[in-house]
């Protein structure tokens, strides 16, 4: 009897350990189908054919590359940001910069559809389409930005790259209401203030592009200070960073590579900081594997000159998205270029094999200067106990070369979303583009989640 006892106490105490460290698990699928569209003018006419799709998209715009993620109007219901269109400003003039409103049903261990459906953008209501009530769309009617918008061209400009040709003519929507593109900016992440004010940030500045609830632009683009780092290193002269792309370059050398602006931005649960993170290295900083994070003052709209030091993993190459969890802990995807499921070996030539979400905390910075790191979820090993993707696997893996959405929805899930690069990725498949996937993940410890305030105060 003794030793029945004892056997079963040791193995309750197992079983308890083995549930305290378990692994993150998919608690909620769903998936938006590739080629879902919303109204507007032909788009894609500059982007080659990919995965089975030929643009351009007469009288359409993809809902699709999804970049960022915000809580919408009702509970379950989430505002999405595609970035700047098809990847590049060469092949992206005619892709309107929008936010759309979205409900997934998700698949859960107890039903679900896994579909994702429309809402209005401001009541969170069932739409039948991406219609009108379902967006808004960024645009500048009172010349706030302080250069040249492709609404200003009489023609879309050209690189001479890609399928289309010179000379096509700008749609006459996007030239009265002049409607940003994504040969204006690329706008990868958003947050909405307390004010219900929209700031995005962008690649091509990168810039800070601040809005009003409706998309308007409400003053001139903030460029981005040269940071100071630990140790003093010196970063060069430039006053700004600046990308290839930055449109007052006029000449000078960039200091940043293309597409490594602000891919990820956080408001801390304050509401009264934004922390914009760039998405790769100062070409002149003697650490490449360093990433600047910088603190900006909603208020006084002016950078504060306070800076953090993000590292990347040795596998690392890019980072995702950045959110708050408290006013000093913050979640990061971190990534690297691979695609493609692991679990299907010898489909893709070469899988995905880092793709990871992080905790940082600022109040704890080593003393090579940068902030603390703390691996939270291995994105390509998440239990999938009820195989709520439907793939056959126990192991459910998320492998897209670009993860760019992660919301928190309690202290022990996450949201989680995939910019499916339209159409041109294959994460899943080789043969068709990939769809926009959500997921919920539940964590196997939770976060100190601090409450954020209401908004207008």
């Amino acid at each position: 009897m003794h030793f029945r006892t004892t056997l079963s106490c040791s193995i309750a105490l197992a079983c308890l350990a083995i549930s305290a460290h378990a692994a993150p698990t998919l608690i909620g699928f769903a998936r938006l189908d590739a080629n879902t569209f919303s109204d507007g003018p032909t788009s894609g006419q500059f982007v080659a054919a990919a995965n089975g799709i030929t643009p351009p998209f007469a009288g359409r715009q993809p809902v699709q590359g999804f970049s960022a993620v915000l809580p919408g109007p009702r509970p379950g219901t989430f505002r999405v940001m595609p970035d700047n269109g098809f990847g590049t400003q060469a092949n992206s003039p005619d892709a309107l910069l929008r936010m759309y409103t979205v409900k997934p049903d998700f698949r859960t261990r107890h039903g679900g559809s896994g579909t994702v459906r429309p809402v209005s953008h401001f009541l969170g209501l069932p739409l039948r389409d991406f219609g009108a009530l379902s967006r808004i769309t960024l645009r500048d009617p009172d010349h706030r930005l302080g250069f040249p918008l492709v609404a200003d061209g009489v023609s879309y400009p050209y690189a001479g790259t890609g399928p289309g040709q010179a000379g096509i003519p700008v749609d006459p929507v996007i030239k009265r209401r002049r409607l940003l593109t994504g040969g204006d900016l690329d706008i990868e992440s958003v947050r909405e203030d307390r004010w219900g004010h929209l700031w995005f940030g962008d690649e091509f500045g990168p810039f800070l592009v601040k809005t009003d609830a409706t998309g308007k632009v409400l003053r001139r683009e903030v460029p981005l200070p040269l940071p100071s780092l630990p140790g003093g290193q010196d970063l060069g002269t430039n006053a700004f960073v600046q990308s290839p792309q930055n449109p007052y370059l006029a000449g000078g050398q960039p200091n940043l590579r293309a597409s490594n602006g602000f891919e990820g931005m956080a408001i801390n649960r304050s509401g009264t900081r934004l922390y914009p993170l760039l998405e790769g290295p100062i070409v002149t900083d003697p650490d490449q594997k360093r990433l600047v994070i910088s603190e900006f003052d909603i208020q006084s709209e002016r950078y504060t000159g306070r800076t953090f030091s993000y590292k990347l993993e040795a596998q690392g190459t890019n980072i995702g998205d950045m959110t708050a969890v408290n006013d000093h802990e913050f979640l990061v995807i971190e990534r690297n270029g691979t695609q493609g499921d692991p679990n299907l070996p010898g489909t893709f030539p070469n899988p995905a094999n880092f793709k990871k979400i992080f905790k940082v905390d600022f109040d704890q910075v080593g003393v090579d200067g940068f902030v603390q790191k703390t691996e939270v979820v291995d994105l390509l090993n998440v239990a999938d106990p009820d195989d709520l993707d439907r793939d056959g696997f126990k192991r459910f893996t998320f492998p897209f070369v670009t993860i760019e959405d992660v919301l928190i929805l309690d202290a022990r899930t996450l949201l989680v979303i995939n910019d499916n690069n339209y159409p041109g990725s294959g994460g899943r498949t080789l043969t068709a583009p990939d769809g926009t996937e959500f997921i919920q993940v539940r964590l196997d410890e939770a976060l100190r989640v601090s409450p954020a305030p209401s908004r207008g105060h």
